[in-house]
């Protein structure tokens, strides 16, 4: 099998209680030809001295770790920092928050080698409290961010040469999607978990007027890529967070 390089990036911000675990699952991943990058955005807490302690794990497994500690315009221009820092043939971005399956990108290099995607997404196992589910993939017609998961997602870095994050809002992940269905661009679904999401964030605020405001945005954003019957969707989506949060 050829082993494509994969690029992992995490982007963090005062993520001293969670991050630890994000980093020893990239670190014990079964896969050995990645790269990681960790971009902070100048946190107050103890992020980056966590980040730090790992360097000599990387180093003995001989896998590339890097931490950049700078100030930022916000999650998605740090994820577009981090796609120009890294150069693999593939790149997963994972929150500082989130974790990884120890045998993630093992799958991706192999599902990669079987399909040849653009861009790739899979299952997700989903937890908070004493909730935890497995958040299914799927590919449709019609695009449904209840069937597609972003930690999951990989891009091949030709797509990110032509595509990135536009910065413009919380939903730029959903624009970004939708931006490259409609260039044509080969997606394809894995249906086994890769990775975890913890429930919570700027994108699952439990306040009625923060729901009623990203409702709107995401009909925004559906309207302005050309999209139809979205509303409805849109609203159940926002409306099931507002619920499980």
């Amino acid at each position: 099998m050829i082993k494509p390089k994969i690029s992992i990036i995490t982007v963090s911000f005062n993520s001293a209680a969670t991050i630890k675990e994000t980093i020893e699952h990239v670190l014990n991943q079964t896969y050995d030809n990645y790269e990681y990058l960790i971009v902070d955005g100048q946190s107050s807490d103890d992020t980056v001295n966590i980040a730090k302690s790992y360097a000599g794990e990387f180093a003995k497994k001989g896998i590339e770790y890097r931490i950049i500690s700078e100030k930022d315009n916000g999650i998605y221009d740090a994820m577009n920092k981090g796609i120009s820092l890294t150069d693999g043939d593939i790149v997963g971005i994972i929150n500082s928050d989130d974790y990884y399956n120890d045998d993630a990108l093992q799958k991706v290099a192999v599902f990669y080698g079987e399909t040849n995607f653009d861009v790739m997404y899979a299952d997700l196992r989903v937890f908070g409290g004493n909730k935890e589910f497995i958040k299914k993939s799927a590919l449709k017609k019609k695009f449904s961010t209840r069937r597609w998961n972003h930690p999951t997602t990989f891009v091949t870095r030709k797509v990110y040469n032509d595509v990135r994050y536009a910065g413009e809002s919380i939903y730029d992940d959903l624009n970004f999607m939708l931006t490259v269905r409609r260039k044509g661009y080969k997606i394809c679904v894995l249906n086994e978990v890769l990775a975890n999401f913890r429930l919570g964030g700027v994108s699952n605020k439990k306040e009625w007027k923060k729901c009623k405001e990203r409702i709107k945005l995401r009909n925004r954003i559906y309207k302005a890529n050309g999209c139809k019957g979205y509303r409805l969707e849109n609203f159940i989506i926002e409306f099931g967070k507002f619920i499980l949060s």
